[in-house]
């Protein structure tokens, strides 16, 4: 994932004290998922789809949080599909609880969805779930006021 802001202090705080930082000058950059992860998907999707040993499609592993972003981004409303060339399957996880301390933490599977590259892209490409109308103007009346 990209991210925003930087994670040097973090990492100073860790290194040096093995505490924590309250406060973080860094976050996810979720809008990277749109600008650039779908797109990427969209695009591996349609080359896969056309190769004769891709036969269920392309398989995105990613974090419960990331998948959440992305079909909110899409409206939410997928159809369903079997795997099938030119599909698409999304398939989550989280990180779970530490067994014992010093072990690697497990990878908990959260739930799979496949729907097709083409269902995905018309998703992307016109958007359901708009800001309602003047959100812009709003912003933009709401900030000369201010002056």
């Amino acid at each position: 994932m990209d991210t925003t802001g930087s994670y040097e202090a973090q990492v100073h705080q860790w290194l040096g004290t093995g505490t924590v930082l309250k406060e973080k000058s860094s976050n996810i950059n979720w809008e990277n998922v749109s600008k650039r992860i779908l797109p990427q998907i969209i695009f591996k999707g349609h080359v896969l789809r056309q190769e004769q040993l891709c036969k269920k499609g392309m398989y995105f592993i990613c974090p419960s949080p990331v998948y959440n972003r992305i079909i909110t981004r899409l409206g939410g409303s997928l159809r369903p599909y079997h795997p099938q060339p030119g599909a698409l399957t999304f398939r989550q996880y989280d990180v779970g609880e530490p067994v014992a301390a010093g072990t690697v933490r497990p990878l908990e599977f959260k739930g799979q969805m496949t729907t097709t590259v083409d269902q995905v892209a018309l998703a992307f490409t016109s958007p359901s779930n708009l800001p309602a109308p003047g959100v812009y103007e709003q912003a933009i009346r709401a900030e000369l006021s201010k002056q």
